[in-house]
């Protein structure tokens, strides 16, 4: 009996031992590829990094992780010399391969959300308007001031904000945000004269991991929130 006893202790702290270097390693090895995101993308907010499954050293050694998800704040979209901002991605990267050196993986599948907040869609816009939620999904409110013989006008429309496909770039998509009436008061030309500051497209998805597309988009008082999914996808130095 005492000689049982003792395998039994002797497997719990074995066990335990075990339990707590897989901890540490998972900790660790999500921190390093929480680093190599953050400088690969140049992103000036937060990595966060969770590796699941257990245990995650024979997923290391086999080099194969069931899960990863990240989130990413303050993603640069950057094309055509215009920039633009994913406030915040969420997204879960499943069957990743690590490469031979563990600089990075490629994910079988991937699905995730991205929010743009109206800050950052005011800031993308470029033209010196505000804009805000319109009261409804895929409406949002844009404020202008604008120079027009020699007056000014502010003009507030509502806007409808879709998601294109971009026609200069195969599979690329842009968000665009287009007034759908304009009041004018009767006075020629003023109408085109918003809708120069307006109406605007950008493209939000040259920031993001190889392989991740944009696919549906909505917004609500927090933003504009866009789907994502890909396969194949491309993550830190891979």
């Amino acid at each position: 009996m005492r000689f049982l006893r003792a395998i039994v202790i002797i497997g719990v702290i074995l066990g335990a031992l075990f339990v707590g270097a897989d901890r540490w390693a998972v900790d660790y090895a999500e921190n390093q590829l929480a680093d190599k995101i953050q400088s690969r993308q140049g992103l000036s907010g937060d990595v966060k990094v969770d590796i699941h499954g257990f245990p995650f050293l024979t997923q290391a050694l086999d080099h194969r992780l069931e899960q990863v998800d990240l989130v990413l704040t303050g993603v640069d979209a950057s094309a055509e010399g215009r920039k633009a901002r994913l406030t915040r991605i969420e997204a879960a990267f499943h069957d990743v391969k690590l490469n031979s050196d563990y600089s990075g993986g490629t994910a079988g599948r991937a699905e995730g959300k991205a929010l743009v907040s109206y800050a950052d869609l005011t800031a993308a816009s470029e033209t010196g308007v505000t804009v805000s939620y319109g009261g409804q999904p895929g409406k949002l409110k844009v404020s202008a001031t604008v120079d027009f013989l020699g007056r000014k006008f502010t003009r507030s429309v509502i806007s409808t904000v879709t998601l294109e496909d971009a026609k200069d770039s195969p599979g690329g998509k842009i968000v665009r945000v287009r007034a759908e009436e304009v009041p004018g008061e009767g006075i020629p030309g003023i109408e085109k004269v918003v809708r120069k500051k307006t109406d605007f497209d950008r493209r939000l998805d040259a920031g993001l991991p190889a392989g991740l597309k944009l696919t549906t988009l909505t917004s609500d008082e927090a933003g504009v929130h866009l789907a994502l999914t890909g396969t194949n996808v491309s993550l830190a130095g891979s």
